[in-house]
């Protein structure tokens, strides 16, 4: 098994610092960003998929670091409605699917995307309980109009190259859980799409990501190591589905998230937050989930991906590498 990180966290630092990086804190793996919400910094696309020499060089910055080139990541929306970015964020997907084939690289993580809820639409609409007979009717568009036909041609892409896909099962996402990945699989008949097992997203909606890892088995193909704290005051006064977003003023530099789409900014007292490893819970849950992680697939790579807001780049990564390694060794992977 390897460990390792996603290097969107470190967007600001050059490819050969960022390996570095990654090598003194004693990780192995890496995971590079290749379009879809976020830029490329660390990956020179075109070039790569042009020539031959470039990609020999490129993986040869890894080797001499002695970092493994683990993953592409590519999370957008393909499916978004929107026609300046659902197209853009699914393009992004396909030409990561073609360069990790190039770059014998065999992971792919993405999200499922949301589409719109009815034909014309231009805003995603995300249903998640169902309970008047009209969200039906929107699942069943989202499903049978958009999104299994989009999925078809992935898994297709992806079986020609030999690349898993790995799904990050996200909210506001048409898969956000395992019966929805299940269903995406079942309804594609892939071989190729399956789980991003990262258990951040799982811990806020009440899950507990080693009986997901359990309950998918083999159709988990990749991981992620981010952790959650769920604020136990402030989760008895607002729940975990708390809209209490802002909006982050224009003199602060918004994250363009495609279009005219923007990252917001978290309520000041979260019900939950995304904290580094070890931050939201320890011992009794990392070391079961590298094991579970292990018995499905003992060379897969779990990445850290360090969205902690009350850590900087450096010291979220450190303090995330040293609970994850620590975690390991009890596990015995």
């Amino acid at each position: 098994m390897r460990l390792g990180a996603y290097t969107a966290c470190l967007h600001d630092r050059s490819l050969d610092e960022t390996l570095k990086i990654l090598g003194e804190l004693g990780l192995t793996s890496a995971e590079i960003n290749t379009g879809g919400f976020i830029a490329a910094p660390h990956i020179p696309i075109d070039d790569l998929l042009a020539s031959a020499g470039a990609r020999e060089d490129y993986l040869g910055r890894y080797t001499q670091a002695g970092i493994t080139l683990t993953g592409l990541n590519c999370n957008g929306n393909p499916l978004h409605p929107d026609p300046v970015v659902g197209p853009r964020h699914a393009e992004d997907l396909r030409r990561s699917i073609e360069l990790a084939a190039l770059l014998g690289v065999k992971r792919v993580v993405t999200m499922s995307g949301l589409p719109g809820g009815e034909p014309g639409a231009t805003v995603a609409n995300w249903v998640v309980n169902p309970w008047d007979s009209q969200w039906l009717d929107v699942l069943d568009h989202q499903w049978g109009e958009v999104a299994v036909p989009f999925w078809r041609d992935i898994q297709a892409r992806a079986a020609a190259a030999d690349v898993k896909v790995c799904i990050e099962m996200h909210p506001h996402n048409l898969v956000f859980n395992p019966p929805t990945l299940l269903r995406l699989i079942e309804q594609t008949n892939a071989t190729h799409v399956g789980a991003e097992m990262d258990p951040s997203h799982l811990f806020w909606q009440g899950m507990d990501p080693v009986a997901a890892i359990e309950f998918l088995g083999d159709r988990v193909f990749h991981a992620a190591a981010k952790d959650t704290r769920i604020n136990e005051a402030n989760a008895r006064r607002f729940g975990v589905l708390d809209d209490r977003f802002s909006r982050t003023p224009a003199d602060q530099n918004p994250l363009n998230l495609g279009g005219r789409n923007t990252l917001n900014q978290w309520p000041s007292e979260p019900a939950w937050q995304f904290v580094a490893v070890g931050r939201g819970h320890g011992d009794e849950f990392w070391v079961p989930f590298l094991q579970a992680l292990h018995r499905i697939d003992p060379d897969m790579a779990v990445n850290i991906e360090h969205e902690d807001t009350e850590l900087d780049q450096i010291e979220g990564l450190r303090q995330a590498a040293e609970n994850l390694i620590a975690a390991a060794r009890p596990a015995a992977v």
